[in-house]
């Protein structure tokens, strides 16, 4: 399955879906995971936290994330969780190493 993982230093998932400017895109197998590209979006966050839900410029990161049915991140706010999972992306809370990623972490 492909999965996608906000990561600042691509080792590592360390960051909040929100800030995310890339997406790592990989294969999770029964063997782990294996990197299959990059793909840079624009973040959610505009640095303010009381800002309103953007749909627009949630939508272009949904764009990013088309084909994958998981997304990596250490945090995500409630309502993009709910527009990911209605979009049937299984948001995943995780900090930690992406190779230490395996399918029995879900």
């Amino acid at each position: 399955m492909k999965i996608a993982i906000v990561s600042t230093d691509g080792i590592n998932v360390d960051e909040h879906f929100g800030k995310a400017k890339r997406f790592l895109i990989y294969e999770l197998g029964k063997d782990g995971v294996s990197k299959l590209g990059e793909i840079k979006s624009p973040s959610l966050s505009i640095g303010d936290k009381s800002h309103a839900f953007d749909k627009n410029r949630f939508d272009s990161i949904v764009e990013v994330l088309k084909g994958c049915s998981q997304m990596y991140s250490t945090k995500i706010g409630e309502k993009p969780r709910q527009e990911l999972e209605k979009r049937g992306i299984m948001p995943v809370i995780y900090e930690g190493a992406i190779d230490a990623i395996t399918p029995t972490n879900v």
